[in-house]
């Protein structure tokens, strides 16, 4: 297991740090995972899975896939209900960004992170 944490954490390209901080934990108990000193507890593993919709049995066994496969319309829904309203721009985003693998996801995320510095470092008149 201890090389699919890591695995995991390089396809999501996160940090210990970054991984841990998700998750609730202390990078040095991350670390010892991915070297194998330690193994996580079912609670550990569940807090994974949840926080980044990875495939128990993948995680447990490598058998799967890395990833569950949400359908786009349960995603929609679930944004829908954190919105408390239907709006049709913010479900075509999030069907749209529910396609974009890890890695797109992350350039997507600098590139907002990116535009908002620019922004705030505008004046307005």
């Amino acid at each position: 297991m201890n090389e699919r944490i890591k695995q995991l954490r390089k396809a999501l390209d996160l940090t210990q740090q970054e991984f841990a901080d998700r998750i609730g934990m202390k990078r040095n108990s991350i670390a010892n995972y991915e070297i194998g000193r330690n193994t996580p507890i079912d609670a550990v593993i569940v807090s994974i899975c949840r926080e980044f919709n990875v495939n128990e049995d993948w995680l447990r066994s490598g058998e799967g896939e890395m990833f569950c496969k949400l359908e786009t319309n349960d995603i929609v829904a679930k944004a829908t209900r954190l919105l408390g309203e239907k709006d049709p721009m913010f479900e075509a985003f999030v069907e749209t960004y529910s396609t974009l693998s890890p890695s797109d996801r992350k350039v997507l995320m600098d590139f907002g992170v990116n535009l908002v510095k620019s922004l705030n470092g505008k004046t307005s008149d």
